[in-house]
Order: C-alpha cells, then sequence, then structure tokens
C-alpha cells in the first residue's frame, strides 16, 4: 500500500492526495471562500467581479475558478463578468470572448490548409504502401 503524498499548491503544507488537491485545511479556506462569495451574491445581485473581490476579500482569481467550475452562477448578476483568457475583455461564458474564438478557429484553418497543400510530399517521406513492403521480401 503506498500512499500518494505531495505539497499543497497553495500553502506549502505536506498532506495525503485524496480527491482534493490542496490540503484539508485549504479546501475548508476554500469553502469558506466560496459560502462568502454566494451569500454576497444572494443579497447584490447586481454586483460586478471588483465589487465581489473587495467586499468579500476573496482573490479574484478564486472568484473566476468558481465561475467557471459552475459552482457560481452568473445567469442572474447581470453585471457579474470575468476576463477572456486571451484579450481580457469582460465576457459571461466560455473561456475566450467571440473575437478570439473566431481568429483561433480562422489560425487553425489556415494552419489545416497550409499543412494540406504542402503535406503531399511530407506525407509519401513518412508513409509507405504495404505493397512496397512486400516487393522487398521476393
Amino acid at each position: 500500500m503506498s500512499m500518494n503524498v505531495q505539497n499543497c499548491p497553495r500553502c506549502g503544507k505536506l498532506f495525503v492526495k485524496g480527491f482534493a488537491e490542496t490540503c484539508p485545511a485549504c479546501v475548508k479556506d476554500i469553502e469558506a471562500q466560496y459560502v462568502a462569495c454566494a451569500d454576497y451574491l444572494r443579497q447584490n445581485r447586481k454586483c460586478d467581479l471588483q465589487e465581489l473581490h473587495e467586499e468579500t476579500e476573496v482573490p479574484m482569481r478564486q472568484i473566476i475558478r468558481f465561475i467557471r467550475e459552475g459552482r457560481i452562477s452568473i445567469a442572474d448578476s447581470p453585471n457579474l463578468t470575468y476576463p477572456c483568457e486571451v484579450c481580457g475583455n469582460p465576457i459571461r461564458e466560455h473561456t475566450m470572448c467571440d473575437s478570439c474564438r473566431q481568429r483561433l478557429v480562422r489560425d487553425v484553418n489556415q494552419v489545416m490548409d497550409e499543412s494540406k497543400n504542402s503535406g503531399n510530399t511530407e506525407k509519401d517521406a513518412h508513409h509507405f504502401r504495404i505493397t512496397d513492403r512486400l516487393k522487398d521480401r521476393h
């Protein structure tokens, strides 16, 4: 029986890793932060991220994590937005804004088209036909 022991990424204490990624003390602290955010949002539905952060003293990164995990719903909070991971513009869903998502799709399609156009010579270099291999046996 081996014990999966590691340091807590949040506080550095040694703990036995189970379902949580942090030590039990940090799990309790994160849950207390969640309760503080949820309670404040129930009473102040029109607050924004900055106000929620200032009033609850919960780090913005943790509040954003709660939103992305689905623990905090922003459906009933019209002013609550969080920054796009690419450009930082305020968004209400996903991790990227529409313009960054469209740019990503366009770039991926461009790379795919380029690889299709130049892929014929590379494809022949890395692949062979089974008949070529069978010829070598005779």
